[in-house]
């Protein structure tokens, strides 16, 4: 036998002697102590934290707080010392603990070491809850000094890190003032300001443009053509009498009157051109004299016999069985506010009068057609006619300011309490126009309205009456009343006393403005003089 054979055989009769539990335990303790090389021990450094940044965060942003703790199990999570349920989301564990209160808090979690023996490890975190939005103190409305002009918003901010205006940040000074420059102002401003969790409050600045005032009468396209009725207006203008001319743009006819360049008033035929607008706007802006622009909205025969014919019978106010409704205007004659194509085509007028140099857009006919409405069909109607109508000129007012005009509306003397007849509610009309134009004929009027026993002869009466009533409605608005009162005999024979018996009631009413009405375009000049 060799010597290596022989040390084999020595070895094996040793390992023999030895007892079979001796052999196992070692293994096992070898195993133990290779594993303990081999594995590093769970630390404080395996344990991953989210979405806990250095800043404060609201209530709701704790449910975003993920754990992420390798492969372990039974990891615990403690918030102010208790304990805290989790969400498992793939490898992460999701805090469920909203609702805490402002304030600081601590998060703990406790991951079990494995094997159990080794113990635990455990990490602490300390955040800020802030749910409470910054204080933001702005004013409700501003007030520039024309439309298209720019406004100053000023405010302060507590508790605020970035204020944001129109869209602009503007940083706040160490005692929390700002201010910031709006150039071209819409119908609102908007003031958002942010605190560091993110907390934040809205503030929405209506922009109010006071109308600067005007002693107007009324002009149709054709009168302006007509030297016989065109020129005794304008020496009202250049005696002082008067210091605005209204003139139709678009008239109840549904004819457009000056030489538009909207294409669908081609389109249908609309366009008349009985003056040139350039030319007209030249000549009284050069006079000192204010233009404003009528435009007769949704009593527009052309448009609706158009659309009838046109295969868009939507485009048309009709009857429960979806005839055109006429009621006495006349087939196809009352277009259909709450349709989009119908009040894009007014407001596109309306744009582009504005762009031409009108100083103001005063609709006129913004307004459903008398009548019961549960026998009227109106397409596309989702809300009531009063909002629709509202929602018309909101629509309107900021193409007609960022053009730099006014808008306004002109609305039946029965709308002040009577706001559902015709669709037009006063609270809901006031918050999208500069100024109201009620047309508180005394004609106009039944007997005994305002308790007026016959408002045609009592012509103070009845306008002082219901001024009052049309100022109360507007309380608490900046918007105007500037009415339209009557220069015409019907029933009652009316001249310059008259007239001027309706001046002072306005003016009683603390309405120093005012527009004449005369459906034949000749004025009682004598009711006026240079400061009427």
């Amino acid at each position: 036998m060799t010597d290596a054979a022989s040390g084999t055989a020595r070895a094996k009769a040793v390992l023999a002697d030895i007892p079979r539990s001796v052999v196992v335990g070692v293994g096992a303790a070898l195993v133990l102590l290779l594993g303990s090389l081999l594995l590093r021990p769970m630390s404080t450094e395996d344990i991953q934290i989210t979405g806990l940044p250095d800043h404060p965060i609201p209530s709701s942003a704790v449910g975003s707080i993920q754990i992420r703790a390798g492969t372990a199990d039974g990891v615990r999570v403690l918030v102010d010392g208790r304990e805290t349920p989790t969400v498992q989301q793939r490898d992460a564990h999701l805090v469920q603990a909203a609702g805490l209160p402002d304030g600081p808090h601590e998060l703990r979690v406790v991951v079990p070491r494995n094997p159990s023996w080794l113990g635990s490890v455990t990490t602490t975190r300390t955040f800020t809850v802030d749910s409470t939005p910054p204080e933001l103190l702005v004013d409700d409305s501003l007030r520039p000094d024309g439309p298209n002009k720019p406004v100053m918003v000023t405010g302060t901010v507590h508790g605020a890190t970035q204020v944001v205006v129109a869209g602009k940040p503007v940083p706040p000074d160490p005692q929390g003032g700002f201010s910031a420059v709006v150039d071209r102002p819409d119908r609102e401003v908007q003031v958002v300001a942010t605190d560091a969790a993110g907390n934040h409050v809205e503030r929405m600045m209506t922009v109010h443009i006071r109308h600067p005032g005007m002693r107007a009468v009324h002009l149709t396209g054709l009168a302006w053509t007509s030297d016989a009725l065109r020129e005794p207006v304008l020496e009202m203008a250049r005696q002082g009498k008067i210091d605005t001319i209204e003139l139709d743009l678009k008239d109840e006819s549904g004819e457009v009157v000056y030489d538009s360049a909207v294409p669908m008033a081609h389109q249908i035929g609309a366009v008349k051109g009985y003056y040139n607008a350039r030319q007209v706007l030249d000549q009284l802006h050069g006079m000192g004299v204010r233009v404003v622009g009528r435009l007769v909205a949704f009593k527009d025969p052309v448009l609706g016999a158009a659309s009838w014919h046109g295969g868009h019978p939507e485009r048309v106010v009709q009857t429960a069985g979806g005839q055109p409704w006429s009621s006495g205007y006349g087939d196809y004659a009352f277009t259909n506010f709450a349709d989009p194509v119908v009040a894009r085509y007014n407001i596109d007028i309306a744009a582009e009068a504005a762009a031409l140099g009108f100083d103001d857009i005063l609709y006129d006919y913004v307004r459903r057609p008398d009548g019961h409405l549960e026998q009227m069909r109106i397409p596309g109607l989702t809300t009531t006619p009063e909002a629709a109508i509202a929602d018309f000129l909101r629509q309107t007012q900021p193409e007609v300011r960022s053009r730099g005009a006014l808008l306004g509306a002109s609305v039946f003397g029965i709308s002040v309490d009577r706001p559902t007849e015709i669709a037009q509610d006063i609270r809901q009309i006031s918050q999208f126009v500069d100024y109201i134009s009620p047309m508180v004929y005394p004609s106009h009027w039944g007997p005994g309205e305002f308790g007026v026993g016959n408002p045609n002869a009592q012509p103070y009466d009845i306008v002082a009456r219901s001024l009052a009533a049309f100022a109360k409605a507007v309380e608490g608005t900046d918007v105007q009343i500037i009415p339209w009162l009557q220069d015409f005999s019907l029933g009652v024979s009316y001249g310059p006393a008259e007239v001027a018996a309706q001046i002072n009631a306005a003016r009683d009413n603390g309405m120093t403005s005012f527009l004449l009405w005369a459906p034949n375009c000749r004025y009682h000049d004598a009711a006026l003089g240079p400061t009427s």
